[in-house]
């Protein structure tokens, strides 16, 4: 029997999707620590003053959400997923697959650090057909 998730990871794996899903900025930002790290290639994109894919602490994490919200539109994909995550008390992980019943989506793999009930290092590896959508959003910001 596998081991259960505990109420943290949980959480953080329920509320992230659901808030992203709904394009909810404060519901997002409220499950991030103060301090934490968030890496994605997505932020050279959103924010192209950035020469790198890593922001730490909530008000730069807050701008690269809002600009991700405002600029990409429902772009990234329908945000299917499995109920199948993988989580222990400090870290959750989950997958957003490039095939879904809806045809192709933009393939991601969600990693989080979780302490104290909020996230504190977010990592987002990007699939094939993520990496093409990066590489086409990054020649249009460049236009």
């Amino acid at each position: 029997m596998l081991p259960q998730p505990d109420a943290a990871t949980r959480h953080i794996y329920e509320q992230w999707h659901k808030a992203v899903v709904a394009r909810d900025l404060e519901g997002l930002i409220a499950l991030y620590a103060d301090n934490a790290i968030l890496e994605t290639p997505l932020i050279l994109v959103t924010l192209p003053d950035h020469n790198e894919g890593i922001l730490q602490g909530k008000p730069a994490i807050r701008a690269f959400f809002e600009a991700g919200l405002r600029k990409l539109p429902g772009k990234l994909g329908q945000w299917f997923r499995t109920d199948t995550f993988f989580s222990n008390d400090t870290r959750v992980t989950w997958e957003y697959p490039r095939d879904t019943p809806h045809g192709d989506q933009v393939d991601l793999v969600e990693v989080m650090d979780v302490a104290d009930g909020l996230i504190t290092h977010h990592r987002v590896y990007w699939g094939w057909v993520g990496f093409k959508s990066l590489v086409a959003a990054m020649k249009q910001s460049h236009t």
